[in-house]
């Protein structure tokens, strides 16, 4: 048994985190579905940017259809689960 503590939340970069619990999803910004679920985000008010002003790498859909945006890559957001 582990005596390391599980935090409930996922760092996405910047000192950004997102709660573990609430991801549906972690994908590639260059997928033509994950472009067009970040324009429909943005025009309904769903989009979070925590690029930082970084180039979007990851897109991260949430359990309440927010889309947040990160800059780091999605196998290693994955594998900080």
């Amino acid at each position: 048994m582990s005596s390391e503590k599980k935090s409930p939340l996922v760092n996405i970069g910047f000192n950004n985190a997102v709660a573990k619990d609430k991801i549906v999803a972690v994908v590639s910004a260059n997928a033509a579905p994950a472009k067009r679920m970040k324009l429909v985000a943005q025009k309904e008010n769903r989009l979070i940017d925590a690029t930082n002003g970084r180039r979007t790498n990851a897109v991260i859909v949430t359990a309440s259809n927010h889309i947040i945006l990160s800059s780091m890559q999605p196998q290693t957001i994955s594998q900080r689960f």
